[in-house]
């Protein structure tokens, strides 16, 4: 089975792309998705966040723009927020591989936004890029709810940027070019993982 990561910054389509792939039979495990679960009423990560960071959990789930305001531009804060959701993703995507396994599936992609910032580039067999033309991308992120363009500067500070995202990729997915593009593309790096390796 191959694992491929799916990455991409801000506003690259990386999210609809990802649907993509599960349109195409692909099993998705989404890490954003995964840390809302965490952050939500009953998740693993709310009692243990509250104890690290008191006076973020409201109504019995982590309030997140409360949380943000803690740990944002506190490098300490952020290691030990990661050092508790972490650990929690690692033990989701294990299952998540597992049933894949089970299934008989032959590829399955981790949509994780910050692949290269943490390193996970390391261990996957393919890293797929999803992008788009910096003006495409700006008003993408600026149509958001809540965004302004000084948020969206600080988020792509964090961000490896996009010309080396596609430079260290195996494969580019451009998102600018329209949805049927975006999804030819997508069953043709399909096409090109289940090739047999040399």
């Amino acid at each position: 089975m191959k694992i491929v990561a799916l990455t991409g910054s801000i506003g690259m389509g990386k999210s609809t792309t990802a649907v993509m792939f599960a349109e195409e039979g692909v099993p998705v495990h989404d890490a954003d998705a995964e840390v809302h679960s965490l952050y939500d009423v009953g998740g693993a990560a709310v009692a243990r966040i509250e104890a690290a960071f008191p006076g973020v959990v409201r109504d019995g789930k982590v309030d997140r723009a409360a949380l943000s305001h803690k740990v944002v531009g506190d490098t300490a804060a952020l290691k030990q927020l990661e050092s508790i959701v972490h650990p929690l993703i690692g033990e989701s995507r294990a299952a998540f591989f597992d049933a894949a396994r089970k299934a008989g599936k032959d590829i399955v992609l981790l949509d994780v936004p910050l692949l290269y910032e943490t390193g996970g580039e390391t261990r996957v067999d393919a890293v797929v890029v999803v992008s788009a033309p910096p003006q495409d991308q700006r008003v993408r992120v600026l149509a958001r709810d809540g965004m302004t363009a000084e948020k969206f500067d600080a988020i792509l500070a964090r961000q490896t940027p996009d010309a080396e995202k596609r430079r260290r990729a195996d494969f580019v997915i451009d998102t600018g070019r329209g949805l049927e593009a975006a999804r030819d593309q997508v069953r043709k790096v399909i096409t090109a993982l289940r090739q047999p390796t040399p």
